[in-house]
């Protein structure tokens, strides 16, 4: 009499993983799924999983492995996962971070070459989505950190890619934020994968690594705590330029000044809560952080602040002709022809045209001088984007992203030229902290 061996039944947080993905992902779309792929425990079982769920919705998976060339076995590691994503059938890069590495703030200047890379290549390759495989230690590690003076910011499930403006238009999808490593690790043991351990990851002299030294190794998930009110959406003014409520949460206007600034870095601390208080109690003034300028009066404005181009004047980018370029974090433009350059219109605007300086004093004063004006290579009067440009606003696409309001890959389509965007930003709804 012979007998079987019960079949291992599917661990719990594997089908809540596959309905994370379920519920933000597009079936049968021909766009990849990018998916970071280190080759660690953690990203291994995402790549087992997001493979799993994309063969069952007719998608593709790109994998990314950034090389960050740091230690010697680099890339034994990046030949590690450029096998393991092709045993489980997706398609995979491999992306090096060259360069002079910096003495100090490693760990910080990896993470942010690591997206960028990713970002790049995501683009590059058509993706609107990224999977990070981040856990509950993950989450649970930086916690630890921010409580002992740490500006990590916090895991969100679904959040824009923090590189800019290389990662515009993408989001980061982490599923696993409710899951502990060891239960990954436990899953991956019974189908017989390996992955890598890095050193790193027990070497006390970075804070992450002493972080998960302190932690139990099941640390619990908790849904992070947020500050602030919400209050009603922005409202655009003019391209890149906002009005809102003085209700507005914390995160929310933090969204808003790293958005109209045009920068990278979300500001934090004691400046961004008394610009807080200071709206709340009504105060009328004047204060700029993080690149822009809030002006409050009768109403709230926030546009960028145009004082940082006469007091740091920035060389004219060029334009190359039919190619995107990103100016000043704000704007996509695009030359229809050689010799262009973009620059910001304080010290231009008196060269104008009389019918371009009638279009540029149409804008609210404050938004005057941080305005693109394009100018060619060899003499003549600057110009407006028109006839010889397409120029538009990333602000509000930026600022719907962070404020949550494009949930799902179908809502990140590009915009076709010429085409009116759905208006995700200013539908009315309100910020929910």
């Amino acid at each position: 009499m012979s007998s079987t061996v019960p079949a291992r039944s599917d661990p719990p947080w594997l089908d809540r993983v596959r309905d994370r993905l379920t519920a933000r992902l597009e079936s049968g779309s021909d766009r990849p799924l990018a998916l970071a792929l280190s080759g660690g425990g953690d990203s291994l079982a995402l790549l087992a999983v997001a493979c799993g769920w994309a063969r069952d919705n007719g998608r593709r998976v790109l994998a990314l492995t950034v090389d960050h060339g740091l230690v010697p076995d680099s890339a034994r590691w990046t030949a590690f996962a450029r096998d393991a994503a092709r045993r489980a059938g997706a398609d995979w890069q491999g992306l090096s971070w060259v360069g002079r590495k910096p003495d100090t703030g490693l760990p910080a200047a990896a993470r942010a070459a690591r997206h960028r890379l990713i970002a790049e290549a995501a683009r590059q390759a058509g993706a609107r989505v990224i999977l990070f495989a981040h856990t509950a230690g993950d989450v649970a590690e930086g916690e630890r950190m921010r409580a002992e003076g740490s500006s990590l910011g916090r895991l969100r499930d679904w959040s824009p890619s923090p590189a800019w403006p290389e990662g515009r238009g993408l989001m980061l999808l982490r599923p696993m934020l409710d899951v502990a490593r060891a239960e990954l690790r436990d899953w991956l043991s019974q189908k017989g994968a390996d992955w890598i351990d890095d050193p790193a990851n027990t070497d006390p002299k970075y804070a992450r690594s002493r972080a998960r030294a302190s932690l139990a190794a099941n640390a619990p998930y908790s849904s992070p705590a947020t500050a602030g009110a919400s209050g009603p959406l922005p409202a655009p003014v003019a391209p890149g330029t906002l009005a809102f409520d003085r209700g507005i949460s914390t995160r929310a206007l933090a969204a808003v000044l790293v958005c109209a600034g045009g920068g990278d870095r979300p500001p934090r601390g004691d400046r961004l809560e008394r610009i807080v208080q200071r709206l709340r109690s009504g105060e009328a003034f004047t204060a700029s952080l993080s690149g822009a300028r809030v002006i409050a009066g009768d109403q709230v404005l926030v546009t960028r602040e145009a004082g940082e181009f006469t007091r740091r004047p920035r060389p004219p980018l060029p334009l190359p002709p039919g190619i995107e370029t990103v100016w000043d974090g704000r704007w996509a433009i695009t030359a229809v022809e050689p010799g262009w350059n973009v620059v910001a219109a304080a010290g231009h605007m008196a060269t104008l045209s009389r019918d371009d300086r009638a279009r540029l004093n149409a804008l609210p004063a404050p938004v005057r001088g941080a305005w693109p004006v394009l100018i060619r290579n060899d003499p003549g009067a600057p110009v407006l984007a028109g006839s010889v440009a397409t120029a538009r606003s990333l602000v509000e696409e930026r600022l719907a992203l962070a404020l949550d309001r494009m949930t799902h890959e179908t809502e990140l389509e590009p915009r076709a030229h010429g085409a009116t965007p759905r208006n995700h930003l200013f539908s009315g709804a309100d910020i929910d902290e």
